[in-house]
């Protein structure tokens, strides 16, 4: 009686499965639409280029300092505010046969001359463009060494169906992050390459307590189809999913909307993150390993013959 309960007031989570992966499907290819087509606003991190420190005696005016660089030739230059309203940094494209030092010095003329207050340069940094593209190379292996080291730990501690569902659910996760900076057009620099990690690691922590509670229940209910047990295992995790999810974007909130310009793109990839990888926890994770035929003898622990228990048995 107790499990026909548990059964009968499960959500039906797996009910909806075709309609979310064809859902997520065409997300997968919007995404990579938009990948191909609008490509990623690659930050300096990656494209190289010239990073310009500043500081005002008194509060900066951003709308105006853009105004007055995008007038001078200086068209591509971001500027945002750096730890405090005093603090501007600038940033700029690389420019043909032209030294950072060259750069900065004509940058910090510019912003004195047209202004009362006192500017003094902090620090200018240069990145080239070959170490752009050693960036890019390393954070692109960095994702991929990760999604393989995840479905070998997976399939070791749980079975292949399941270690399948958690990697394409990653995928997914990451592949729906990075088609959403293109869309925007949101810069994508060396922050966001770490939140979309920080993504996939919070994706597989909760791919991995369904899983388990899936494992645990596909053991110990006797009766009930694998689509049955998994709403259940759904259903009963769903509490802790929520609240894991909540706490963490209250925080990511306050960073998103306090914590300035230089963290919004990683505040943005983070809260986006855990949304889909929510989502992709119930409805890829989970429905992957139904369609792959998940069955309550694969899960089942393997018995291991005690020595000398074929000696007992004749003995008898």
């Amino acid at each position: 009686m107790f499990e026909i309960f548990k059964s009968k007031s499960a959500v039906k989570f797996m009910e909806w499965r075709r309609v979310a992966i064809a859902f997520s499907a065409l997300m997968i290819i919007a995404s990579i639409a938009f990948i191909g087509v609008n490509k990623l606003n690659l930050g300096l991190d990656f494209t190289g280029g010239t990073v310009i420190e500043v500081g005002y005696s008194d509060e900066a005016n951003l709308k105006e300092i853009r105004t007055l660089l995008k007038t001078n030739g200086f068209e591509d230059a971001i500027v945002q505010s750096f730890g405090s309203t005093r603090d501007v940094l600038v940033r700029l494209t690389p420019r043909n046969d032209v030294k950072a030092e060259t750069i900065g010095s004509q940058v910090l003329s510019l912003l004195s001359d047209n202004t009362t207050q006192k500017v003094e340069m902090r620090r200018i940094e240069f990145v080239g463009p070959k170490v752009g593209d050693e960036l890019a190379e390393k954070g692109g292996l960095a994702m991929l060494a990760a999604l393989i080291c995840i479905m070998i730990y997976v399939s070791m501690r749980f079975e292949w169906r399941f270690a399948l569902g958690a990697v394409v659910a990653l995928a997914h996760d990451v592949l729906l992050t990075i088609g959403l900076f293109a869309l925007l057009q949101i810069e994508f620099d060396l922050t966001v390459l770490a939140a979309i990690l920080a993504v996939i690691g919070y994706s597989l922590n909760d791919t991995i307590v369904v899983s388990d509670r899936i494992r645990e229940n596909f053991r110990k209910l006797r009766s009930g189809t694998p689509s049955e047990i998994i709403n259940i295992s759904l259903t009963q995790t769903m509490s802790r999913t929520l609240i894991t999810s909540m706490t963490t974007i209250i925080v990511l909130l306050a960073l998103f909307f306090k914590g300035g310009a230089l963290i919004h793109g990683f505040a943005t990839a983070l809260l986006f993150g855990v949304f889909v990888g929510t989502y992709s926890s119930i409805y890829v994770a989970s429905a992957v390993a139904l369609a792959l035929g998940i069955t309550k003898e694969d899960l089942m622990p393997v018995e291991v013959e005690k020595e000398g228990e074929d000696q007992d048995a004749m003995s008898l």
